[in-house]
């Protein structure tokens, strides 16, 4: 019994050429992948601090002499919950905010005669805050002396440095993006020149050029899905182990966690088919100019 002969495809892998390109690829991916998901952890963690300052107002009782300052802090308190406006108040204690000035000045303590600030954390409707300087105003009779943060310099310092990581990250995948456009139309050049034959024949037997060109397309759209795809495997597990990391160092001190949100698992599943999408593409037109630079 006779075997029907199976035709050999006209333009044929060649892995010696496709591994370097295909390792460029992933790499260009993997580096766009981590750009993007970086810009999207970076935006929605700035957003979670912009709300958390929003609603926030810092209130520091400063300790005067002869004075209980944890009173003072508890009094203070207990007049700021009455205004219209706040949601919640806290006063801390002297323990409090030694905490919080010990990543700098260690475990070791403050000498009970240095005067500390008490806080007071105000929580506020955002919908509807108290006036601007109400709780001065409130305080202002009071004998003890007063300092109030609502937090709106840090809120616009957290926009800009969020734009900023935004803007730039967004800045890299475009210049990886034409990184990757290069090195495929080079590949594609050199892939063409070494089966000239295939394009010339093709050509004599009176095919248009865009058959020629089609063949490349197909071949390194297929080749920029594989690279793309494991570029972004390889992000999405780098990403995953940074959140990680990043959550366990939060815990220690102020280190915030990476939290990337569900929109931002679609990042790498896109990233693989733009990768595939730009191959094709700058095969296509790098085949379609040689093409026309030999033949015109």
């Amino acid at each position: 019994m006779s075997r029907t002969p199976r035709s050999a495809p006209l333009l044929p892998p060649d892995a010696g050429r496709d591994r370097p390109l295909f390792a460029v690829a992933a790499i260009l991916v993997f580096l766009a992948c981590l750009a993007a998901l970086g810009a999207a952890g970076a935006w929605r963690a700035a957003e979670g601090w912009t709300a958390q300052l929003t609603d926030q107002i810092t209130v520091q009782i400063l300790p005067g002499e002869d004075r209980d300052a944890d009173e003072d802090a508890r009094q203070a308190a207990a007049l700021i919950a009455n205004l219209p406006g706040v949601a919640a108040v806290q006063a801390r204690s002297r323990a409090d905010s030694e905490a919080l000035l010990e990543p700098w000045l260690g475990s070791a303590g403050l000498p009970d005669d240095l005067p500390v600030p008490r806080l007071v954390a105000v929580t506020v409707d955002p919908a509807a805050p108290p006036a601007r300087g109400a709780i001065l105003a409130l305080l202002d009779d009071q004998p003890y002396d007063v300092a109030v943060d609502d937090h709106g310099r840090w809120e616009s310092a957290v926009r800009r440095a969020a734009a900023a990581v935004r803007y730039f990250a967004l800045g890299l995948v475009a210049l990886l993006t034409l990184a990757a456009a290069a090195v495929v139309a080079f590949a594609a050049r050199a892939s063409l020149a070494a089966r000239w034959d295939v394009a010339e024949a093709l050509h004599l037997v009176g095919a248009p050029d865009r058959s020629v060109t089609a063949l490349f397309q197909g071949r390194f759209f297929w080749l920029g899905l594989k690279a793309g795809l494991a570029g972004a495997i390889l992000a999405a597990l780098a990403a995953a182990g940074l959140a990680y990391a990043g959550g366990a160092a939060g815990a220690v001190f102020f280190l915030p966690s990476l939290e990337f949100g569900w929109s931002a698992v679609a990042i790498p599943a896109i990233a693989a088919l733009i990768s595939a999408a730009i191959a094709a593409l700058s095969a296509r037109l790098a085949v379609a100019a040689e093409l026309k630079a030999r033949w015109s």
